[in-house]
């Protein structure tokens, strides 16, 4: 799963800190991971060695971020094993069979209770959900 959500992330990253996103594919909601400040920010490197050695490890201290940040939407997001899509806790029901999206529990008129706590018919998503996922769109994915 960790996988699945590493390869989903979109990369919001800047020279000061590492910070990633997950958008939902059913209610297009937007998860962002904890951001994580790079160990040389502000710092000016000079000459052009320590520009090279800099750049080095904000590749090795971004990819670790990257990591951190899949398993922390790991424990947000859901993969369905129906559609493929990989859905948040509000889109994604625990159903008496087989766990599923939303989506594909109103196709199959399954009824399920979603993994955020509510219950639900498949019908519609939860209101006012809380959390980090928010529908602000920012276009990186």
């Amino acid at each position: 799963m960790k996988r699945v959500v590493k390869e989903a992330m979109g990369d919001c990253s800047t020279v000061e800190e590492f910070r990633f996103l997950v958008r939902c594919q059913e209610c297009s909601g937007i998860w962002h991971s904890t951001p994580i400040r790079f160990s040389k920010a502000g710092a000016e490197p000079e000459p052009e060695g320590m520009r090279t050695i800099f750049r080095t490890l904000y590749e090795r201290e971004r990819e670790a971020a990257r990591e951190m940040a899949a398993a922390e939407a790991a424990e947000i997001f859901n993969y369905c094993p129906v559609c493929g899509r990989l859905v948040c806790d509000r889109c994604f029901l625990i159903c008496e069979d087989l766990d599923l999206c939303i989506a594909c529990a109103n196709k199959l008129r399954v009824r399920g209770r979603i993994v955020a706590g509510e219950t639900s018919d498949a019908r519609e998503p939860p209101a006012g959900a809380d959390g980090k996922i928010t529908t602000e769109g920012d276009g990186t994915i």
